[in-house]
């Protein structure tokens, strides 16, 4: 999870997020190149009294400075798209949950048991106890079983929400009447939280999103007693 004064990203929970990490650290090297380098390129006109009246126009420096932005705009999206492919890219889930998102709560329905389903509010802070988070605990969170394929369906019941989990990888638009899909595979156990990325209204900010990932047979221990509750 985030931490005060953070800088970086969180800590990646799922390969897709450790590939977002290696592409911001590859695009974030090449602009600090470019930025160095256009910075010594204002530091010399400006300290510099040599001047040069005869140079109106040259053909070499014309293709230099249209065929390098080209090629460094080509190292940039090669690898944007491949994480592109990667995040849209849904094989054979081992579980699917559809999240539907009202104001100002979250709702989860595993399609893969009849009766498994529950709605996730906000625990008030008043209600926290030692060690909970403000803002971000909820009632009921989203177990899933550790390292299988996930695939989330969202949507929205009123007005526009997102389902977002950084430390995942993931970020989802819930659209009233429209179904999207996500996938992801969580590489550790934890608890990763997330909130709702879209503004939907007066508590936008009180719609956490709480994923436990557990080993599988604490996953099928939490369902059975879940289905038992139901």
């Amino acid at each position: 999870m985030a931490h005060p004064s953070q800088l970086g990203f969180q800590d990646a929970a799922s390969p897709v997020m450790e590939e977002l990490l290696h592409f911001h650290d590859h695009a974030l090297m090449i602009v600090f190149l470019i930025s160095t380098l256009v910075l010594y390129i204002i530091v010399a006109m400006v300290t510099t009294k040599l001047t040069n009246k005869f140079i109106l126009d040259s053909q070499e420096i014309e293709i230099i400075w249209t065929v390098l932005p080209a090629i460094i705009l080509i190292l940039i999206a090669l690898p944007s798209l491949r994480i592109l492919y990667l995040m849209d890219e849904i094989n054979d889930p081992h579980l699917t949950i559809k999240a539907m998102g009202h104001q100002w709560y979250w709702s989860y329905e595993y399609t893969d048991y009849e009766d498994l389903g529950f709605d996730s509010y906000m625990i008030p802070t008043q209600d926290l106890t030692p060690g909970q988070f403000r803002l971000l605990e909820a009632d009921h969170r989203m177990v899933i079983p550790v390292e299988s394929p996930v695939r989330v369906l969202v949507s929205a019941e009123d007005v526009l929400h997102s389902w977002a989990v950084p430390s995942l990888g993931v970020k989802m638009d819930a659209v009233p009447g429209r179904l999207n899909q996500t996938a992801f595979i969580t590489s550790r156990p934890g608890v990763f939280y997330g909130q709702c990325s879209e503004i939907c209204g007066a508590n936008h900010s009180f719609m956490p999103i709480v994923v436990e990932a557990v080993p599988l047979e604490h996953f099928e221990n939490w369902s059975s007693l879940m289905l038992e509750d139901a």
